[in-house]
């Protein structure tokens, strides 16, 4: 989304140039502190791009107060010309009712895909949770393409008005003559600009938030079209006999290799028509059916399904951005000589803090120690 436009690249840019601005002199960020008392400015990362919704936050939350901080930089003699030229040249681009508008879009679009990805990195997340958490964001976005930007163009005039900014889309400027009959008067010139960056901005993006989810997470429409028989129990209930056999008969040829499947299709088939009349009269997700058989330990093919779906890889954002974030800490300039075998212990140890905090360390300490104690033996 951030990359279909060139309005869309050049807001994110805009965004890039505020940090930069006020990061760059420890002067200019105490300016800043000065106006904004809540939340500072983000640098934009390309290995984390959540950084996105938390650089706009700072801007959407904070635009009266950042651009005074702008407005403040602009006026300081002791400010070099270029920093004041790049302050008063921010300043009016705030001031803008486009970048405003663009402003309230790309918080609100970013904030719901970053709530759902949030979750898709859960570590307890599997696959009937994420494919209800993908269909919700398509809902969403379909709702928002018709009802989004009216909705945005309210809350946007708002902070205009707060900010004394005109409400108006730019218009290019035409010459002073005689007006012809068949010509537009300015407010139909108006009209037009705004359904321009209705069309070619707003629909953009959004489209293209659609059409990439859709794209992305293509392979786990495929996943429900086997295990989504057994991904709760209002599901797997309403199957009649038919149909159970035709769900059982599709999964068992999917994990099937050389004649020999992981599951016996019958007893499968005999298992869940069993299963289907025991089941509790309440909505079960597929892991408290998974408790369900475990508990009562005499559905093993069922308990073997099931083990397939929960080993099923839902996403690995979470590991990669977790590399990445303690990278940074771990292979620092005073461990320049440091190991690849024990850069990759350490980062294991603390990716995986969790699995380490339930071990016993004092145990392993003394066993580490009577192993090297050559002397007492």
């Amino acid at each position: 989304m951030a990359k279909s436009c060139r309005k869309a690249i050049s807001f994110f840019g805009v965004v890039q140039r505020i940090y930069v601005l006020f990061a760059s002199s420890t002067k200019r960020w105490s300016v800043l502190l000065e106006h904004v008392k809540n939340l500072t400015v983000k640098l934009l990362s390309s290995t984390r791009w959540e950084s996105r919704i938390k650089s706009i936050k700072a801007i959407r939350y904070q635009a009266p107060e950042l651009r005074s901080a702008l407005l403040s930089l602009s006026e300081d003699s002791d400010t070099e010309a270029k920093d004041r030229s790049d302050a008063k040249n921010l300043f009016d681009i705030l001031g803008s009712f486009e970048f405003i508008l663009s402003m309230v879009i790309w918080y609100d679009i970013l904030f719901a895909v970053n709530t759902v990805s949030k979750k898709l990195q859960s570590p307890s997340m599997c696959i009937d949770s994420t494919l209800q958490q993908i269909e919700g964001m398509l809902s969403y976005f379909d709702t928002y393409r018709n009802e989004g930007f009216a909705s945005s163009m309210i809350i946007a005039t708002e902070i205009a008005s707060e900010m004394g900014v005109e409400t108006t889309f730019p218009v290019k400027r035409r010459a002073t003559r005689k007006k012809q009959f068949d010509e537009t008067d300015y407010n139909e010139a108006i009209l037009q600009a705004e359904k321009d960056f209705e069309v070619n901005y707003f629909l953009v993006i959004v489209n293209n938030a659609i059409s990439s989810l859709k794209s992305r997470f293509e392979e786990l429409q495929s996943f429900k079209g086997i295990f989504g028989f057994i991904m709760s129990s209002e599901t797997l209930k309403s199957l009649d006999s038919d149909g159970l056999k035709e769900c059982c008969t599709k999964f068992s040829e999917t994990f099937s290799l050389d004649g020999s499947s992981d599951v016996e299709i019958n007893d499968l088939i005999y298992e869940l028509t069993v299963m289907q009349s025991t089941l509790p009269d309440r909505s079960m997700s597929a892991m408290e059916i998974f408790e369900f058989v475990q508990e009562a330990d005499c559905y093993p093919n069922i308990s073997i399904a099931y083990r397939i779906l929960f080993t099923v890889p839902v996403a690995v954002a979470s590991s990669a951005e977790r590399s990445f974030s303690k990278l940074k800490l771990l292979k620092n300039y005073l461990r320049s000589i440091m190991s690849q075998e024990r850069l990759n212990g350490l980062a294991t140890l603390c990716i995986e803090k969790k699995l380490l905090d339930q071990i016993n360390i004092n145990a392993i300490i003394d066993d580490f120690a009577s192993r090297n104690a050559r002397r007492n033996f």
